[in-house]
């Protein structure tokens, strides 16, 4: 009943910072596309995977919009970025075999509970608040060729090539901080990112959001708002996920792909005839998707997901 309570109460505010959040993220990448659009070199064609037919060649009109973590890259970017804040001693040990484990439980479980995210967001803002982004932008670029690099999923990563070379533009559009979203699309040659926003005064942390984590509904806001500033029919676009959790933004466009897919989301999409493409083998395709890491979509990375139980408990 307690959670029942937890839902009929907050959901009219969640609504309301799902639009904020969305808002704030394609404002963000709007800005970073323009950045990344003078560094990019585009890659040579003898580098280029095989390209699917799908994309339009010379439609303005139409982007592609991937989810990150197991549609993308393999694992989960917040993971990983935990890993390498932990290399760099800004966590103790004990507290990533705490977030390893919660990372076990929820593979297997599927369930998020609502008030052990709100405490793992509230202790992520915590860890960044007072530093500068650009630290924390400098430390993304050195974890992404440590732990993110080799983890890129080639066939996911032929399908926005194809939409690049049809002249179309490319949005990771993910709960990880949008910092660490820009750094790998920027290494991809992706247009830019929509990701979570967390707020800074002249250029530090405060230790808030803008609205909440870019997850579920909220990222569904952010396609809509920057297909609307950018002048998108979302009808010709294409959208790419592995989870259920994105199936708001999925159904936003014209074109979705299930990606990868949870049992929940292959279930959705063969329903609804939408198109499948799974990149792994084995049991690897059994299960997947992370929500524990797709909640706590704050800076310091999902490591932090653990300091909010270790201090409870201590």
């Amino acid at each position: 009943m307690a959670a029942l309570g937890w839902l009929t109460r907050r959901r009219p505010s969640a609504t309301a910072r799902s639009v904020l959040a969305g808002e704030a993220a394609a404002e963000a990448a709007r800005k970073s596309s323009q950045e990344l659009a003078e560094l990019v070199e585009p890659a040579r064609a003898d580098e280029r995977p095989a390209e699917p037919a799908f994309p339009v060649v010379g439609d303005a009109l139409a982007a592609a919009f991937f989810d990150l973590d197991n549609t993308v890259m393999q694992g989960a970017a917040l993971f990983h970025f935990g890993r390498g804040l932990y290399k760099r001693q800004f966590f103790q040990r004990r507290e990533l075999a705490r977030f390893a484990w919660q990372q076990a439980w929820f593979r297997l479980a599927g369930v998020e509970d609502p008030e052990h995210m709100q405490d793992a967001r509230d202790s992520a803002l915590s860890i960044v608040k007072g530093h500068r982004v650009s630290e924390l932008m400098s430390i993304g670029e050195e974890i992404y060729d440590e732990y993110m690099a080799d983890r890129i999923w080639p066939g996911t990563r032929a399908l926005a090539q194809a939409h690049l070379d049809a002249g179309q533009k490319v949005w990771l559009v993910t709960a990880a901080p949008v910092e660490t979203a820009t750094i790998i699309a920027r290494r991809l040659g992706l247009t830019g990112a929509l990701g979570t926003v967390a707020e800074s005064v002249d250029g530090v942390y405060t230790g808030r959001l803008v609205g909440e984590p870019l997850h579920g509904p909220a990222k569904a806001e952010a396609v809509r708002a920057l297909a609307a500033a950018e002048g998108l029919d979302l009808g010709r676009c294409a959208a790419y996920s592995d989870s259920h959790n994105d199936i708001p933004m999925l159904s936003l466009v014209g074109h979705p792909y299930a990606v990868n897919p949870d049992a929940k989301l292959r279930r959705h999409a063969r329903e609804r005839e939408w198109r499948l493409r799974d990149y792994r083998t084995g049991r690897k395709a059994a299960k997947v998707g992370i929500p524990a890491a797709a909640g706590v979509g704050a800076l310091a990375g999902g490591t932090v997901a653990a300091i909010a139980l270790h201090r409870r408990r201590r």
